[in-house]
């Protein structure tokens, strides 16, 4: 039997939308108030929904400290209370919560085990969420 689990994790970080490869004036038209150079910040909520056969002896799909254990170290560790601009993921490309959806499940798709990681959902605020689910290249 295969089932869902989804999780939810928070953390605060700050960016600055802005393509160096656009001039002031496209940044500003595209980005709007987000192109402030001084950044700004968003209590992030990130769900991660990952799926699995359910084992016999436990009767989930995975245990619930690994997956909070790993999403703190890989994700609310990593992000918590940073400019994200100024990590590494992030020098190519915008900052978007699009882009951070992105890495999000790609990190996480690369290493956790022994559930599947089916999507990833990133609540930005009340009214702007994104989910990414594989299969797409990242927005450059």
């Amino acid at each position: 039997m295969k089932a869902h689990l989804t999780r939810r994790y928070r953390f605060s970080a700050s960016h600055r939308l802005h393509n160096q490869s656009m001039s002031p004036e496209e940044n500003l038209a595209t980005y709007g108030k987000c192109n402030n150079p001084y950044g700004h910040g968003h209590n992030y909520i990130v769900e991660v929904t990952v799926s699995g056969h359910v084992d016999s002896s436990t009767g989930m799909v995975c245990n619930l400290v690994d997956l909070d254990g790993f999403v703190k170290e890989q994700i609310v560790d990593r992000y918590d209370h940073t400019n994200l601009n100024m990590m590494d993921e992030f020098q190519k490309l915008v900052p978007t919560t699009e882009n951070l959806c992105v890495e999000i499940f790609d990190r996480l798709q690369k290493s956790f085990r022994p559930a599947k990681v089916e999507r990833v959902r990133i609540e930005e605020t009340m009214m702007n969420s994104f989910e990414y689910a594989g299969g797409r290249e990242l927005a450059h």
